[in-house]
Formats: structure tokens, sequence, C-alpha cells
């Protein structure tokens, strides 16, 4: 499972402090799905980054008994001097999987074709994106850590990581920052909500959903 105990993030901006959220605990056990809601800035991607290991927190402690993804789509550890094959050969050695079936999924559902044979500073963000999401999903995980990925590259793509993801794992975890309702209420049995320095856990997903609208009306309105 993995155990969030007390957990705060806090940043200085302009020279002020501010807390993004604290005080935060929660588990999650195996084949559990959890959406983490807020309005744009509130901490989502921050939360994401600090479960996959990304970000340190300023205060608590994230203890993990099953196995989690990086962030999905995140390619902040690609060396850029080095090909996309290069890293693919990078990451399969530190999971300690087979490079050759690693390569094999990889090439085969990021699409990238010969740029993988490029260095990685030159891609694109969309490029670097989508082989990051095609690495992530070549390494089977326990859980997998989702940050509103699967809008990377066209409607056919989406489709396609949709289902690799929620219909070839649907015994896997997952934990996924999102704005899309209609997600969150198919697919997630709790929600984290992410609001003025606060997280919330729901385990009613409309209650959760009521107050992540509810924030945002306000903001509107204002």
């Amino acid at each position: 499972m993995l155990v969030v105990r007390d957990l705060a993030q806090q940043f200085y901006l302009h020279g002020r402090p501010r807390t993004l959220f604290s005080d935060l605990s929660f588990q999650i056990e195996r084949g559990e799905r959890v959406a983490i809601l807020g309005r744009n800035g509130q901490g989502k991607s921050t939360l994401i980054k600090i479960l996959g290991g990304v970000l340190a927190p300023t205060a608590g402690q994230v203890t993990w008994t099953m196995s989690s993804s990086w962030p999905l789509g995140f390619s902040g550890a690609f060396q850029g001097n080095l090909t996309g094959m290069d890293n693919i050969l990078f990451v399969s050695r530190i999971y300690r999987r087979p490079p050759a079936e690693i390569i094999e999924r990889t090439e085969a559902f990021a699409e990238l074709g010969p740029a993988l044979t490029q260095p990685i500073k030159y891609y694109s963000t969309g490029m670097r994106a989508r082989l990051a999401f095609g690495l992530s999903l070549a390494i089977d995980f326990d859980c997998y850590l989702i940050d509103e990925i699967i809008s990377v590259g066209d409607a056919s793509f989406a489709h396609k990581s949709e289902h690799e993801l929620f219909n070839k794992r649907a015994n896997r975890a997952f934990i996924i920052a999102t704005h899309d309702f209609n997600f969150v209420r198919t697919m997630c049995e709790r929600a984290i909500v992410i609001e003025s320095g606060q997280a919330t856990l729901f385990t009613d997903i409309e209650a959760a959903m009521a107050a992540a609208a509810g924030y945002v009306s306000r903001e509107a309105a204002a």
C-alpha cells in the first residue's frame, strides 16, 4: 500500500512563505483509484511529484510498500545529450528490466520511429512526453501516478493510452490529478481536494466534486 502521514509542502514567493497543503494523511491499497482535485495552482501536480519522489516534501512521510511509477509523462530525468534509445536503456537498467523487451514495448507505444536515435534535446515537448509515457507503460507497476498526461498526442494516441492504462491494467492502483469530473465519476473511488493550503480526503466522490466545483465557481465569480 501507500501510506502518507502529515504531508506538507511550502515554498517561497517574493520572499514570503506559501503553503500549498499541510497535514495530509491517507493510505491507498492495491487496486484503488484516487483522484486529486482542485483549481490550477493549488498543488495537484506538486502532490503527484512528491508521491513519485521527484520533489521532497517540506514535512511528513511517504511510505510505499508496492511499486509505483514516476509521474506518467514526466521527462525531467531524461539526459538531453543522449538519444531516446539510450535513455530507454538507462531506465531499463535502473529498474533491472530486460532492455530488449523495454525497447520493443516503448517503441511500439510511443510511435516515435527514427526519432529514437536522435538526442532528446532536439525533441519537442510532445515527443518527450510520448517517450516518457511509453516508457512508463513499458514497465509494470502496482500503482500509476498520472497528471492529466492522457491528453498528450492526438485523439488516437489518447484513446490508446486510456485503453492501455485503465483496461489492460484494471487491477492496478491509480492516483490521478485531473479536472475531468466525468472521468472521476466513472473511474475513481475516493478523492483529495486541495484548496487554499488545505487538502481534504473525501470517500464520497460526488461530495468531492461538489466541493471542487464550488471553489471553481467562487473563483469565476470573483
